[in-house]
């Protein structure tokens, strides 16, 4: 990928958005963990926008997810009306722009800055614990009371876990997982028929942002959400997609640069401590504390298997499948265990 001018493909959507713009710099400011591109524009009239790039998977769902979430922005209620980034429109739609040549296909979508405010310390205490659980609680509730507003969403759990199936069958796949092929398969039909066994059509479906790391949001200094980026890991599905990540935030090991996938922190009584104030503000059901292995097995198996070579730059993918594969994997339905969980909430 290193020939591909991504610069000369964000000044190809800008001039596709409105000619008359006149650019002054962009500047990458990506994560430097990850394969994304995400560039600041400052233009002749001192007006800044943020570009996103992408160029995997498909193009249809980059602009559905886009829709959703520009949706989302827009309707939120109070107190996280500003929560979201509003994204560009020309004329009544969602501008997306796409570059297709001999080597790539690639879409750039326009955001508005955001205001950024508070970050999260490396390790919460645990009355931030309880502030955070909150409104994360609260969040989620208002996702809930507007998702009947929203563009539908094309992509289910089982959808993405057929198509990793279907991945392996092909050259790129076999070769990529070729060690693992045997161990990938199995831990797919295993979430196949665990999430049936469950009923899981039964649990609500709401927005959901699955990767809640520090670097992806701010709080309020009363630690209520404030804003939120970064939204490649978006979808439409039950609000426990999110809590492996919730678990992680709150653990006992605190943010590290040198970080893993592990089950652990859903097991901590610090992610317990979060659960129960929760479950108070908005309640949770047996299903879905039982649906968490299922979620954090999907998470190993799509963003860190399937995906993981498009989410972080290769020495950190590598790492992360290597793991997945020789330590995560193999221990989920050892190690987790949702008893605890279901007798702290006396579910």
């Amino acid at each position: 990928m290193l020939q591909i001018n991504f610069n000369q493909i964000v000044r190809e959507a800008v001039e596709a958005y409105d000619s008359s713009k006149e650019i002054v710099t962009i500047t990458d400011i990506s994560a430097k963990v990850s394969t994304n591109h995400v560039y600041r524009i400052t233009f002749s009239d001192d007006n800044i926008i943020i570009a996103k790039l992408s160029y995997f998977g498909k193009y249809e769902h980059f602009v559905e997810d886009h829709s959703i979430i520009n949706s989302l922005a827009n309707n939120l209620p109070s107190p996280f009306e500003n929560v979201l980034a509003r994204s560009l429109i020309k004329g009544d739609s969602l501008f997306v722009h796409r570059h297709q040549d001999d080597l790539i296909d690639v879409w750039v979508v326009f955001y508005r800055p955001m205001e950024v405010k508070k970050r999260l310390p490396k390790r919460l205490n645990e009355d931030q614990i309880k502030k955070l659980a909150v409104s994360f609680a609260q969040f989620h509730k208002a996702c809930y009371s507007i998702k009947n507003t929203l563009p539908p969403s094309s992509k289910t759990l089982e959808v993405d876990i057929n198509h990793l199936l279907e991945v392996l069958q092909t050259k790129d796949g076999r070769h990529e997982h070729r060690m693992h092929l045997d161990l990938i398969r199995k831990q797919c039909h295993t979430f196949l028929a665990n999430i049936e066994d469950l009923g899981t059509e039964e649990l609500d479906v709401i927005p959901v942002f699955v990767d809640w790391n520090i670097g992806n949001f701010s709080v309020t200094p009363e630690l209520q959400l404030f804003s939120r980026w970064d939204y490649d890991w978006f979808r439409v599905s039950s609000r426990m997609m999110d809590f492996y990540f919730f678990s992680r935030i709150v653990s006992s090991v605190g943010d590290k640069t040198i970080f893993s996938y592990d089950v652990d922190p859903l097991m901590e009584d610090r992610f317990i401590l979060f659960l129960k104030a929760y479950h108070e503000e908005y309640p949770l059901k047996e299903i879905e504390i039982r649906f968490l292995k299922e979620a954090y097995r999907f998470f190993l198996l799509n963003y860190v298997i399937k995906y993981g070579r498009y989410f972080f730059h290769e020495i950190f993918a590598n790492r992360l499948q290597q793991e997945a594969y020789n330590e995560h994997l193999p221990v989920i339905d050892e190690k987790f265990d949702p008893e605890p969980l279901l007798e702290a909430l006396n579910l």
